[in-house]
């Protein structure tokens, strides 16, 4: 990738490995704040950002949906914000009703729910539950590296597990090797598929772009790794970025393949409120000669505007361009023998949680 810039920006040094390049206000935030260097500062001044990590106590943890354009209902999100720092991040947003920016706060101030799994047994045990298959990690990563100390998600594959309840993963982290021995049992049921997020398989776009996420390379070793262990996944090239990205349909999906994907799926850039501003200030810092370039292709896809929200657009845009990239896209999957969908979830194996938390 050519056109990079050079960095002079005194606070660069502070967001090494950090996604957004500022930390804009809350949109609901009354006042706006403004940092200005009035002569004294100097680089030593600027500690580097540390993650941040506070605790919640959810009332309910199982969200429901009425979407057409997601193929499940409810979902499960163990931590608020992402310490992945994906730039391209639909969620970003979701922070500013905590008060607290969709730029650095998110990557950096992140919200843990230790009591979900508790949480997610009482809702399983209600008077009329109907089991569906429940996603993991819609909003947030569920294996970001908070994981790897809070064993969150681990337990709430514990508790779907002991009940006998289908799920769905989606994720960009390695760390959902740890829990193998859980998803290989539940694979072999029919309870469980997961998605590895492959966006690009060019290492220096993707540090820049997903600056703590594992390496390309790594997400295909994490495919291999699933597959081998007989559990269904699928690569998920989501978001496609219209000329930064979008050569790399068929490479992507063949090494996917070769690794031992099953399915695969796209979902077009999507830059909802606040996401915009940050991806195009991220484009300008990293990508310069190109940004007019993509930036107008986003557009072209979106009827002229930076982000068309409405059900049956906004996940794959139209016009010429989108209209080509999901024709590669069949085509592509058609040749590598790469399905749709992968093998439905069972629900009749649901056994109903009882009064008292033995897991707990």
């Amino acid at each position: 990738m050519a056109g990079m810039a050079r960095n002079n920006d005194p606070e660069a040094a502070r967001r090494r490995g950090r996604g957004a390049t500022g930390n804009p206000d809350a949109r609901f935030e009354p006042y706006t704040r403004v940092a200005e260097h009035v002569g004294w500062e100097t680089d030593e001044d600027l500690p580097p950002l540390r993650t941040e990590l506070a605790f919640e106590r959810p009332r309910k943890i199982i969200t429901h949906n009425k979407s057409p354009d997601i193929f499940f209902d409810r979902s499960v999100n163990p931590y608020r914000g992402c310490e992945h720092g994906c730039i391209y991040c639909y969620a970003r947003p979701t922070h500013a009703y905590l008060g607290l920016s969709p730029g650095l706060d998110f990557e950096t101030k992140l919200t843990a729910k230790p009591e979900a799994p508790a949480a997610l047994v009482r809702e399983l045990g209600r008077k009329g539950y109907q089991p569906a298959p429940l996603a993991l990690g819609t909003n947030t990563d569920p294996y970001q590296p908070v994981e790897r100390d809070q064993k969150i998600t681990r337990r709430l594959l514990e508790v779907l597990a002991a009940h006998r309840h289908p799920v769905t993963i989606a994720t960009k982290g390695s760390l959902i090797e740890r829990d193998i021995d859980i998803l290989s049992e539940m694979a072999a049921v029919g309870l469980v598929q997961v998605g590895i997020a492959v966006t690009t398989l060019d290492r220096d776009l993707a540090r820049r772009m997903e600056p703590r996420v594992p390496a390309p390379a790594r997400r295909l070793a994490v495919i291999r790794r699933l597959a081998e262990a007989a559990v269904p996944v699928r690569v998920m090239f989501s978001p496609v970025i219209p000329a930064l990205t979008d050569h790399e349909i068929e490479p992507v999906l063949t090494a996917a393949r070769e690794a031992g994907a099953q399915a695969a799926s796209w979902v077009l850039l999507r830059l909802p409120l606040e996401v915009a501003p940050l991806f195009e200030a991220w484009l300008a810092t990293h990508y310069p000669g190109r940004a007019s370039r993509v930036l107008g292709r986003v557009r072209e896809t979106q009827g002229g505007r930076i982000y068309d929200p409405r059900f049956g657009k906004r996940m794959r845009g139209e016009g010429a361009h989108a209209t080509l990239i999901a024709r590669r896209f069949e085509v592509a999957m058609a040749r590598l023998g790469l399905a749709r969908d992968l093998p439905p979830l069972r629900n009749d194996l649901f056994r109903v949680p009882q009064a008292q938390l033995s897991l707990f």
